[in-house]
């Protein structure tokens, strides 16, 4: 499709009494405007404009990896003034404009609109509210054509009691938006260029104006405050749970899940209350999430189970694992299939073998264990000098027993066996037994102190 996109993102939002642009709140994880610029790029928009003003630098900073062009609107001077900004850097024969903090509108919507425009004909979106106060008013002549908008606060009382209200978003081609915009007029209660005067322009031309509606108005509805975020942020969730379900998902309530970017499910999935999916989540056939669980960039294989209140990012889970409760998996943790990770337990840059267990109350970072390792309660891999990390190795079947402290760089053989409440600083042979710790002296009959008198 031939298309420029224009979006529009220099508000400064005040209602939201933020320091940060109203577009860059987030929603789902990330900036409301990205979730527009990202339903542009479905569309195959040619060229994505995004029109800044308040807080711009900021602004250019977030949508630094987005391939966009910016326009600086320095004086906010209405939708029509913020258009203008971006004139000169239209491309193709297509223009739609859509708005930095309506995050939520459909690229099907969106298609169905550019689909009738071309020279005679102009694309509008509309809406019918129940309560439409606040929004401008589409005007329509005897025949039942779209001829003009009306702002609220400059409709009479007839025209706020029409029920079709202006979206703002709109197409047009490029040459219509040329023509049409230095002849906007300033002369309203606001004292702005309104972009949706262009409607009345066309209609004295004899363009068509070809309405369209979205399926659900929250399609359209925009953030103005922290009400109104939270409002679409729970509408964008259940969006997201309904896909999941319907793709045979089981969540025990579809209410009180978040996703914040990307979530693949195998068959048979079941998801437990509260749990949050952050950047690129993978889950496998049968997997279960216990309730309250964050992962995070992770990829989680079949039958493996995650125990309530266990936090994963970017790891691996190879399968029929068993994670948690209170787990964190960090950073570059892989475990093999059939790992287990218990309740207390903290892992970083570790490669956990096939079969072996980390059952409770533990660390282990910067580590390789082999195959079947047994790590007993208590024992931490103490692989930071206050300088430099290095690695501890562990080989298949080795024994570790409870409240060792593995002081890295350190192997452990194959087979081999650490006492409990060791510290090992030296490498133990394979099949080996290593006990470091300090001689047990008992004392009979020996008086405990007593008060002082």
């Amino acid at each position: 499709m031939s298309l420029d996109v224009v979006i529009l993102a220099a508000g400064q939002g005040s209602r939201m009494r933020s320091t940060r642009p109203k577009v860059l709140h987030r929603l789902a994880g990330k900036p409301m405007v990205r979730h527009v610029i990202d339903t542009a790029t479905r569309l195959g928009a040619g060229k994505l404009h995004v029109v800044i003003g308040h807080g711009a630098d900021q602004v250019r900073s977030e949508l630094g990896d987005c391939p966009v062009h910016f326009a600086l609107q320095a004086e906010q001077k209405g939708t029509g003034h913020a258009v203008a900004q971006a004139l000169e850097g239209l491309e193709h024969d297509k223009v739609l404009v859509l708005y930095g903090d309506v995050p939520l509108i459909r690229a099907e919507t969106l298609a169905g609109l550019l689909d009738g425009v071309d020279e005679s004909h102009l694309g509008l979106l509309t809406v019918t509210l129940a309560e439409p106060d606040g929004y401008g008013r589409i005007l329509r002549n005897a025949e039942g054509q779209a001829v003009a908008i009306v702002e609220h606060k400059d409709a009479s009382e007839s025209e706020r009691a029409v029920k079709e209200c202006n979206t703002g978003i709109m197409a047009m081609t490029r040459a219509q938006l040329k023509r049409w915009l230095p002849q906007l007029s300033a002369d309203n209660a606001q004292g702005e260029y309104y972009l949706t005067d262009i409607i009345a322009l066309a209609a004295a031309e004899g363009v068509k104006i070809v309405t369209a509606q979205p399926e659900d108005p929250l399609e359209v509805e925009g953030v103005n405050n922290r009400a109104q975020l939270a409002r679409l942020e729970r509408a964008h969730q259940a969006r997201i749970a309904e896909a999941l379900m319907t793709e045979g998902v089981a969540l025990l309530d579809p209410a009180r899940l978040d996703v914040r970017g990307s979530l693949r499910c195998g068959h048979d999935v079941e998801i437990d209350v509260g749990c949050v999916f952050e950047g690129e989540v993978e889950l496998g056939e049968g997997v279960r999430i216990g309730p309250y669980c964050v992962i995070r960039d992770s990829h989680i294989g079949a039958g493996s189970v995650i125990e309530a209140h266990s936090i994963v990012e970017q790891s691996v889970a190879a399968g029929h694992n068993r994670i948690g409760p209170f787990a964190r998996l960090r950073p570059g943790t892989h475990l093999a299939v059939q790992a287990k990770v218990g309740n207390f337990v903290e892992t970083k840059n570790a490669q956990v073998g096939e079969g072996s267990k980390i059952n409770h109350l533990s660390y282990v970072g910067d580590a390789t264990l082999g195959r079947g390792v047994n790590v007993g309660a208590g024992t931490i891999t103490c692989n930071y000098d206050g300088v430099n990390k290095s690695r501890t190795e562990i080989g298949d079947d080795a024994f570790i027993g409870s409240n060792t402290a593995l002081v890295a760089p350190v192997s452990v053989g194959a087979r081999a066996t650490i006492g409990a409440g060791s510290t090992i600083s030296k490498d133990v042979a394979d099949g080996a037994l290593a006990v470091a710790r300090g001689r047990q002296l008992t004392k009979a009959d020996w008086p405990r102190p007593s008060k002082r008198k």
